[in-house]
């Protein structure tokens, strides 16, 4: 029983994100995900406690928890900065693929149309980046001038942002080769600078 109730469960959650990316959550009913997943209205009351409760689910399974994803990136003889940026690219994948991924970010973006309090993704992904950034800061691949924090806290809402507005204005296939034109732009502000040369000629004790 409780195996079929979990497979109940799941199907409902499937149908009813696809639903959400689909059409969004105003515009989606009880009804719909009933039809979609071919489980009654009733069993989206058991085991949901209805639209709101699902919407909620559906935040938490991918959107709003991340750390099965950030476990990949743990591995400490891959340089921090380029875990961060794997890590970017498999986020840009799900969001541009994966459905219930995007159903979470698309009832993220109407939360106020939806009467339940949904979880806050943004913050476990500011933390895995701080993270990240501080790693890169103690081996001395990080720009001196950059916060690990502080730059956290810009870089994950301008990445989610530009993801979003790439699928917009040039849909999911170009989130990739968009995203990698933004790390090229990015990278070089996070990275050390080397350090200034005198001019050719000059003598490194003459006076300035």
């Amino acid at each position: 029983m409780q195996e079929r109730a979990k497979v109940t469960r799941r199907s409902l959650l499937e149908a009813a994100a696809r639903l959400f990316a689909e059409q969004g959550y105003a515009a989606t009913s009880v009804n719909d995900i009933s039809a979609r997943s071919g489980r009654t209205s009733g069993a989206v009351y058991f085991h949901y406690a209805g639209k709101e409760g699902i919407a909620v689910a559906v935040v938490q399974d991918r959107f709003a928890t991340w750390s099965q994803l950030a476990a990949r990136y743990a591995d400490e003889a891959v340089p921090p900065v380029e875990r961060l940026v794997g890590l970017s690219y498999d986020i840009a994948y799900a969001l541009a693929e994966d459905p219930v991924t995007r159903a979470g970010a698309r009832l993220w973006a109407e939360r106020a149309t939806i009467n339940a309090p949904l979880p806050d993704p943004f913050a476990l992904w500011t933390a895995a980046t701080t993270r990240l950034l501080a790693q890169a800061r103690l081996v001395g691949h990080l720009n001196a001038q950059v916060r690990p924090a502080r730059t956290a806290r810009t870089l994950v809402p301008a990445f989610f942002g530009f993801c979003v507005l790439t699928e917009a204005l040039e849909g999911t296939a170009a989130v990739t080769d968009r995203l990698t034109d933004w790390w090229q732009l990015t990278l070089p502000s996070l990275r050390p600078q080397p350090e200034a040369r005198p001019p050719a000629g000059a003598s490194a004790n003459s006076p300035s």
